[in-house]
């Protein structure tokens, strides 16, 4: 080989020498910044899957705690209306108490005088005789209603004006304050 062969052939070699490192320092470029790229793109999506697994954290403990104050909410709502149904019980058992009678005839009075001039007293047919002498001292006709119970109904002049006067009534009419009050002694 010739010596120009020779030196061109070095040229050439050292030009593929330098094309090649060139190469290899853009490829390692290209590389690193492929590599920065994807741990960059990496990063980002943990942080995003991070947020995302505490947003659905945060939903299920909410809904966790919605289920709970639900749960405690009608559990309260199932012992309240225990006690109410107790309550009726113990009032509908009153009839067989020895105070009955004095009890029916308060409830007469207090419908008397709610319903001044009444001309009639209108009573269950069991609680009749309690209130004949209520009803001659007034001077008020005694009528029984078989479907009357707990409590009287005073009538006025012509049936027109009525005012009844019965603790299941009073019970209902009166059980949000109660029921409030027995929520405050039981749960505070």
């Amino acid at each position: 080989m010739s010596k120009l062969e020779a030196i061109l052939s070095q040229e050439v070699e050292a030009e593929i020498q330098a094309l090649l490192q060139e190469a290899e320092a853009k490829a390692e470029a290209v590389k690193r910044e492929a590599e920065e790229k994807a741990k960059a793109l990496l990063q980002a999506r943990e942080r995003a899957l991070e947020a995302q697994y505490r947003a659905a954290l945060r939903r299920a403990e909410s809904a966790g705690e919605l289920l709970v104050a639900t749960a405690r909410t009608q559990a309260r709502g199932e012992v309240l209306e225990e006690v109410r149904r107790r309550v009726r019980e113990a009032l509908e058992a009153l009839p067989q108490k020895p105070e009955w009678p004095e009890v029916v005839r308060k409830l007469a009075l207090e419908a008397l005088e709610a319903l001044p001039g009444a001309k009639a007293l209108v009573a269950n047919p069991e609680d009749l005789p309690h209130l004949e002498a209520l009803a001659r001292e007034r001077g008020v006709e005694l009528q029984a209603e078989p479907a009357l119970r707990l409590g009287v109904r005073a009538v006025g002049a012509e049936g027109k004006t009525q005012v009844e006067n019965s603790l299941l009534a009073r019970l209902d009419r009166a059980w949000d304050a109660l029921s409030s009050k027995v929520a405050q002694a039981l749960w505070g």
